[in-house]
């Protein structure tokens, strides 16, 4: 009842899908949390099948499932409140297949917000010629390297966005050492021009070396809230204004 009344009540609501590594408990994941709670936003998170204390096995397919699932649940208890979806690392390859589909069926969220994205998994992979070491992660050998082992992966961020009509924001940092800043720029140069986006603004906001974010520290910038509130607050289709 408390779920249900909370989601009713008037602040936006963002779905947050996370990384590769841990959990929706994981510590950066929940600095993020309480920066967005901070600001005004209700945040749902979750873990994919075969994550955390969710059973079943992780597949492309049914991570994205899982996401549509609890977009929907969302959307059946949040009223007319904006939903905004949140992917990060990994998590953006489920948020772009997602918010694919949902436009596609003409249901698109408020706006799609991709944190350290790639542009699709051969391109991630291969970013890293070491990538064995991602054999040592939780749940992690079914992923990367060898042909057969990734053969129907492809979170392909890279074709998912020439299908998507709602607003885009990347953001990442120059000092990535895990989903190289040359691979979100390039997602930001495919999306930028694309017919799908033409009543929407995509905005790409890079943040320098010298700040020390890397992969997963971006919820430390103080610049932050003043972003998310100049993007989320006017993210209509841009016809509109």
């Amino acid at each position: 009842m408390w779920y249900e009344d909370a989601l009713a009540s008037s602040h936006p609501i963002i779905l947050y899908l996370h990384g590769n590594a841990g959990t929706r408990g994981g510590d950066h994941r929940v600095e993020l949390y309480k920066v967005l709670s901070s600001l005004g936003y209700h945040v749902v998170s979750f873990d994919y099948r075969g994550w955390g204390d969710s059973i079943g096995t992780p597949s492309e397919r049914g991570m994205t499932y899982d996401a549509l699932h609890v977009f929907d649940w969302i959307k059946a208890r949040s009223g007319d409140n904006p939903v905004y979806i949140w992917g990060h690392s990994l998590g953006t390859g489920v948020a772009t297949n997602l918010v694919r589909r949902l436009c596609e069926r003409e249901t698109p969220p408020d706006a799609l917000i991709l944190e350290s994205p790639f542009t699709n998994i051969r391109e991630e992979a291969k970013s890293h010629p070491f990538s064995v070491i991602y054999r040592y992660f939780p749940g992690f050998d079914w992923f990367f390297l060898d042909p057969i082992t990734s053969s129907g992966i492809k979170f392909a961020n890279d074709e998912n966005v020439k299908h998507i009509s709602c607003s885009l924001l990347i953001l990442h940092a120059e000092d990535d050492p895990v989903v190289p800043f040359q691979l979100g720029r390039k997602l930001y140069n495919i999306a930028a021009p694309s017919q799908s986006f033409r009543d929407f603004k995509v905005q790409f906001i890079p943040f320098h070396s010298d700040l020390g974010y890397r992969h997963k520290y971006i919820y430390k910038s103080p610049e932050l809230p003043r972003i998310l509130r100049e993007f989320l607050g006017n993210s209509e289709p841009e016809h509109q204004h």
